[in-house]
């Protein structure tokens, strides 16, 4: 089975997101996508950031219906902060069977060669790459593209989050289980 590994910190879970996750579901050669909840992007701050289990929660509420997507939370037992490397190696190890891919934006493309050990990456993984606007792919670092034309929504997880504080309306930016939820629990207030 070929799996594509969709990394995020779905700080919250968006539409933008879930039309990239299933287009890339059904518009490639991969079997599943997987939403990889990562604890703590190490190119990121992590003071806004909802905890992991929540976060989790919230994706698996926004795919529950949908068969090729799946939530994984496989970079809670790893160390922090999360690199994309150690987690290809931990899931080599525990799914031998399976083949992985990485699903990303032309955006985080053009930082690849900032990540840890990506060399290796490039070497041994497919990486398919959803273009972004004003983020063209002009150096491809000699890896494994697919280069898609996915639908793209120009919404903001860092725009949702404060517009729930300013108790402003999300709906349809976010599905309505997990905006239910967020709001039953006061998140991001």
């Amino acid at each position: 089975m070929r799996i594509g590994l969709y990394f995020g910190s779905f700080n919250p879970i968006h539409t933008g997101h879930l039309i990239i996750a299933s287009y890339v579901a059904y518009n490639t050669d991969l079997d599943k996508v997987w939403l990889v909840v990562s604890p703590q992007n190490p190119l990121k701050p992590s003071s806004a950031l909802l905890n992991e289990h929540d976060r989790f929660h919230l994706v698996e509420l926004a795919i529950k219906d949908e068969p090729r997507l799946r939530a994984s939370n496989i970079e809670f037992s790893l160390p922090r902060p999360s690199y994309t490397v150690d987690t290809l190696a931990y899931l080599g190890e525990k799914f031998p069977t399976q083949e992985f891919a990485i699903i990303m934006g032309s955006d985080s493309f053009q930082n690849l060669p900032r990540w840890k050990n990506y060399e290796h990456i490039i070497k041994n993984y497919p990486i398919y790459v959803y273009r972004r606007p004003g983020h063209e792919i002009k150096e491809t670092f000699g890896a494994q593209l697919e280069i898609l034309d996915a639908p793209m929504l120009d919404i903001s997880a860092t725009d949702i989050r404060k517009w729930i504080k300013e108790g402003k309306s999300v709906r349809y930016m976010v599905s309505d289980s997990v905006i239910n939820y967020i709001t039953e629990n006061s998140y991001y207030r």
